[in-house]
């Protein structure tokens, strides 16, 4: 597959009177292929939409250089800087951004009378963008009259209409109610496949971006974490950042001495681990999901049921380990009471260096980005 979306050392600052000057995105380095569906994910001031609209060319990088295909549009020390409407880009965000004042044809068509198309050539293409995004027989009607997913689809037509090579996404979903939040995702990944363009799909829902990418990153204040297929960063994340960012995860205190896990604090029993415990000696951090770690009434790490839920189909129990409490997701044959002892399993583990409170300050201070 050839390059698509080149971006060799892209950085971005902004300089706010509250806050000084901070790096919003942090020599920043992606390849993204023709016909990939490319997902940026990561908490608000991040830098996840500053990259995109870097992309898209409503905001010009600081330092760097980007490329759509053989292209250069931005290049800091070229003093190059290609405009928006000239990157031949299809855009969809978070707002839906259709005009009240004109029906769904006008709507979807205005991106073409702008480039000056010609009429017979405007129906045909807004004809076919009408239909891919199932609109067909509403073309005189109003946004007003639409519900929140039909006009989100006008924005997808819209985006399409101009036959792009790449597609940007920037929170498209995120007014939607759940069930047709899921609905958009896989009409996202249909017109991918009938039109061949290129996605760049930004989003905080981690379960949005595993399941409409092909591949992802993870970033965080400003940096690139973690490139990598849903799959690769979910099992291997590098980092507890990446870990607690996808699916749910428990983390604990422990002190690993002579090979053996204790929690923090309370050194009277060892952590029962299935798989590698570091040979290091010193304070770590255990990271586990829920559904790996093994409750039973035999062996392992001695404790106690604080709490139980029932779910659908398993049930939750919030267990001590030390000072820290976990949370386990096991079958409904399973079954323990509150306040009764258990023994507890940990199956391959993920272990980190101790939190950076430094860190987490800083994060805090970027939300207001």
């Amino acid at each position: 597959m050839t390059d698509q979306i080149v971006l060799n050392h892209v950085t971005k600052s902004f300089t706010t009177k509250e806050l000084g000057t901070v790096v919003a995105v942090n020599d920043f380095n992606l390849t993204v292929k023709k016909g990939e569906c490319f997902a940026f994910l990561g908490p608000s001031g991040c830098g996840k939409t500053t990259t995109l609209r870097m992309i898209a060319g409503f905001e010009d990088l600081t330092e760097g250089q980007i490329y759509l295909g053989d292209k250069l549009v931005s290049d800091s020390k070229k003093n190059i800087y290609i405009p928006p409407e000239k990157r031949e880009l299809g855009m969809v965000f978070q707002a839906f951004a259709v005009w009240p004042h004109m029906n769904i044809f006008d709507n979807v068509a205005f991106p073409l009378k702008v480039k000056k198309v010609p009429k017979a050539e405007i129906k045909e293409r807004v004809t076919k963008a009408l239909h891919y995004t199932s609109l067909d027989g509403l073309e005189k009607t109003f946004p007003s009259d639409l519900s929140g997913g039909q006009q989100q689809r006008i924005a997808l037509a819209r985006a399409i209409v101009v036959n792009p090579d790449v597609m940007l996404l920037d929170e498209p979903l995120s007014n939607l109610d759940p069930h047709l939040r899921e609905t958009m995702r896989f009409e996202i990944k249909r017109l991918q496949k009938e039109f061949g363009f290129t996605i760049i799909f930004v989003t905080h829902d981690q379960a949005e971006a595993m399941a409409i990418s092909d591949r992802m990153l993870v970033m965080d204040m400003g940096n690139v974490q973690q490139i990598g297929t849903p799959s690769e960063l979910y099992n291997k994340p590098i980092n507890k950042f990446v870990h607690s960012f996808l699916g749910q995860s428990n983390f604990t205190k422990v002190v690993i001495k002579d090979g053996k896990a204790y929690a923090k604090g309370h050194m009277d029993q060892t952590i029962a681990v299935d798989g590698n415990v570091p040979e290091e000696n010193g304070e770590m951090i255990l990271a586990t999901r829920p559904n790996t770690i093994d409750i039973n009434r035999e062996s392992g790490y001695k404790t106690r049921i604080i709490k139980r839920t029932f779910k659908t189909d398993f049930v939750e129990y919030l267990v001590a380990i030390g000072d820290d409490t976990v949370l386990i997701q096991t079958p409904h044959r399973n079954l323990f009471k509150s306040g009764e002892e258990c023994y507890i399993r940990v199956h391959n583990p993920a272990w980190y260096p101790p939190e950076d409170e430094e860190a987490e300050k800083e994060r805090e201070r970027r939300n207001v980005v």
